[in-house]
């Protein structure tokens, strides 16, 4: 990767040996390992165990987890909030689990679109809950630094399975417990 990003620079017109950019296609690298670690992870690694036995039936929500991953059309950074709910059905997973698959997940080329789908799908596998929700509200450069420039623009995503999607009170008692202060 070192070499490709060397190329970059010297493409972009500037001089890979000069003072300031001379191990910049090594940070670069390492860099680009580090926010695309997701493609080495695995779900039964990351939790590691964290599943446990519990009669709890009420939902249990964890907001404002922060993400940050890169739109895998122009590989610039998104960056929000996650906000995820569970009703379990005879199994809890360990809290830092669940910031874990957020990890997991937008640390790989994406789109929040289906960002969002893959973290429910993964907390639906892992616990085998009746119903998951994940909404995710991210601020994308590729919009803000490029193309239309709009710089306070917030793009919102949902998805919803199961008890969560079937029925609109435990939809809502989600929507309400996230906006919550």
């Amino acid at each position: 990767m070192q070499a490709y990003f060397r190329k970059i620079i010297e493409a972009l017109g500037e001089d890979p040996d000069r003072e300031g950019l001379k191990k910049t296609p090594e940070r670069a690298a390492r860099a680009m390992e580090f926010l695309t670690q997701g493609y080495h992870q695995s779900l039964e690694t990351i939790i590691n165990g964290a599943l446990f036995n519990s009669d709890n039936d009420e939902m249990i929500v964890v907001k404002d987890i922060e993400l940050y991953s890169l739109c895998e059309h122009h590989l610039l950074p998104f960056i929000g909030k996650c906000h995820i709910a569970y009703l379990p059905q005879g199994k809890i997973i360990g809290l830092s689990k669940i910031a874990r698959v957020v990890d997991m997940h937008a640390r790989r080329l994406q789109v929040q679109e289906n960002l969002t789908k893959e973290i429910a799908q993964t907390i639906l596998q892992a616990t085998g809950a009746k119903g998951v929700g994940v909404i995710i509200e991210a601020q994308h450069l590729c919009m803000m630094m490029r193309g239309v420039e709009k710089q306070n623009s917030i793009m919102t995503t949902s998805v919803m399975l199961g008890v969560l999607r079937e029925d609109p009170r435990s939809r809502a008692e989600f929507l309400s417990l996230i906006h919550r202060n």
